[in-house]
């Protein structure tokens, strides 16, 4: 981005000086340019979340090492300094043009405040779970992305809400409390999202509602939630790729939101060919449902596959996934071991040449504007 940014620049400085552009327009373009390039995380500020993360989490290890050696109140008093001085110290370096170090610092608060609360729990043998405490890590997590506006920090509560979702999700303990809560969390923190101009929170969340449908599928009935996914997201694909800018104003995912669309497509159709598979029996239900994933997957490509060659990739791999799921169901018992590899090389041979074929076709003059 950085790179790009700096070429428009100086064609904004070419334009202006050729007369092609008054100084308003150049000027707009420039704050424009400086503004989107203000959204996007270069190298070096990822690396400096990352040194973040290993600090604060050196940091914690050296106070939990060390924690019957300190008194109680020392402790508490510690651990509240971390968390006072990474937040204050960030928005200090914020204001002075250090936006990569000042968010590290936010990093290194919000982990300190997940570690307190587990630190400060066991201390005073408060009661709770790896849940509860989730939730309040994520909770503070995302108030304090609300008040900073802190893009990496609405990233890391969307983590924290997850990980959330992951450990009542595989709860094997309490099944019957399932994290429907985490549809709420996602609803908040995409709202919130758009206050910090976090498209990465957006794209997160969005996974991770898939996620929690192949939970609710797998824990619940398979067909009443898989069926409603693949309509829904047969319709946002449509929305996106027939209306693409009033729909991007609405969910500025940057032009994504096909590939999404096509992911959980694709996912609901996988978890309704899994519900129907019979591996001794052919099933009609089972040979529409994959009749209608490879007409949408031709759709796809055929639709969207020009403008963007993240959703060409997720089209291989879903075309591939129905060769290989509609061999094992219909044609498994018919063959032996050989035939099996014979059968499995012609189909790779087949997708390769219809891949190559498709990539030539997109390559044509029209690819100036491709996405990934």
């Amino acid at each position: 981005m950085a790179g790009y940014s700096t070429r428009v620049r100086s064609d904004i400085a070419r334009w202006l000086q050729a007369g092609l552009i008054d100084v308003a327009t150049a000027d707009a373009l420039a704050r424009d340019v400086e503004a989107n390039t203000r959204k996007s995380l270069s190298f070096g500020s990822i690396l400096a979340m990352m040194a973040a993360l290993l600090f604060g989490a050196a940091i914690l290890i050296f106070v939990a090492a060390n924690w019957d050696a300190i008194p109680r109140l020392a402790r508490v008093a510690a651990l509240f300094a971390i968390i006072l001085g990474g937040y204050v110290g960030g928005a200090v370096l914020k204001t002075r043009d250090h936006a990569a170090i000042g968010e590290a610092l936010w990093i290194v608060a919000a982990a300190a405040f997940g570690g307190s609360i587990a630190l400060i729990g066991q201390m005073y043998h408060l009661s709770g779970d790896q849940a509860s405490a989730l939730v309040t890590w994520g909770a503070g997590t995302a108030l304090a992305a609300v008040a900073l506006r802190s893009n990496p920090l609405t990233v890391a509560s969307v983590g924290i809400a997850d990980a959330w979702l992951f450990l009542k999700g595989f709860d094997y303990y309490s099944r019957s409390n399932f994290p429907h809560a985490f549809v709420a969390m996602a609803i908040v923190l995409f709202a919130v999202s758009f206050w910090t101009r976090s498209q990465a929170a957006r794209h997160l969340i969005i996974l991770s509602l898939l996620f929690y449908l192949v939970l609710l599928a797998g824990n619940h009935a398979t067909l009443p939630v898989a069926i409603p996914l693949v309509v829904v997201s047969a319709v946002l694909f449509a929305a996106a790729v027939f209306a693409p800018e009033p729909v991007d104003r609405i969910v500025q995912l940057g032009g994504r939101l096909p590939l999404h669309a096509l992911l959980g497509f694709l996912t609901g159709l996988a978890i309704i060919q899994f519900e129907l598979a019979d591996e001794s029996t052919y099933n009609s239900g089972f040979g529409i449902a994959s009749v209608v994933a490879l007409a949408g997957i031709v759709a796809a490509i055929v639709l969207a596959g020009r403008e963007s060659r993240g959703l060409r990739w997720l089209a291989y791999l879903g075309f591939a996934f129905e060769l290989a799921i509609i061999y094992v169901v219909t044609l498994q018992s018919m063959l032996d071991t050989a035939g099996f590899f014979l059968a499995a090389a012609v189909l790779l041979g087949i997708l390769a040449i219809i891949i190559i074929r498709v990539e030539k076709r997109m390559k044509g003059p029209a690819t100036g504007g491709a996405t990934a």
